[in-house]
């Protein structure tokens, strides 16, 4: 390895790829969604990028555990209990996996993710 190993994400040049969640997710709106993956690693467990989600609700099953940083936008995750954690641009949390609940953006939102997925066993 060296130093051009390095993923730079503001130089990155990765394609965005675009989709909807499956629409037996979706509960309101057309949450259309981009992925730019930076970074994958060997082993397909790692990975890191940055999202971006159009206003709409859907409901969500983490399998992976996931970092987040907002940095545009405003979002409301709610988990299967129905509580609510608003987040908006400065906000950094990480989502545990076999977190399920649901995903709402209020303002198109735009963030730094970075996953592990864990093995399964």
């Amino acid at each position: 390895m060296n130093i051009e190993q390095i993923v730079d994400f503001a130089q990155a040049g990765s394609a965005a790829e675009h989709y909807r969640p499956a629409p037996e997710k979706v509960l309101r709106g057309d949450p259309e969604q981009s992925v730019r993956n930076h970074y994958a690693s060997p082993c397909g467990q790692f990975n890191s990028g940055i999202w971006e989600g159009a206003v709409g609700q859907w409901r969500v099953s983490y399998s992976e555990h996931e970092y987040c940083e907002i940095l545009q936008g405003v979002s409301v995750i709610r988990d299967a209990a129905g509580n609510a954690r608003t987040v908006r641009a400065g906000d950094r949390f990480v989502i545990p996996a076999g977190f399920e609940g649901t995903w709402e953006v209020l303002e198109p939102c735009r963030k730094v993710y970075v996953i592990f997925e864990q093995a399964p066993a």
